[in-house]
């Protein structure tokens, strides 16, 4: 199973809608709040590219963007594969 990271903050409701979506598929994640870390924010808008809205989520190594691409590659059917194959 694939290791996955998501950048969040505190009370974004795209971030729980993310995480909601992960739960349910019973996929372990690690969480990293940047809401108050300037260095782990400029962590993550470099590991996504300059992306600085949250959620940014990666599977492994493989950055997929916020929580509109993670529901649109499970509505694809194509989630559970990216999930099984990155390592």
């Amino acid at each position: 199973m694939a290791n996955v990271t998501i950048y969040t903050t505190m009370l974004c409701p795209y971030c729980f809608r993310a995480k909601a979506l992960l739960e349910q598929k019973g996929i372990a994640y690690d969480e990293i709040d940047v809401g108050m870390d300037a260095d782990k924010r400029a962590e993550m808008e470099k590991r996504a590219n300059g992306g600085y809205t949250v959620p940014q989520i990666f599977v492994g190594e493989s950055h997929i963007g916020g929580s509109d691409e993670l529901a649109a590659l499970e509505a694809a059917g194509e989630l559970d594969q990216l999930l099984a194959v990155e390592t």
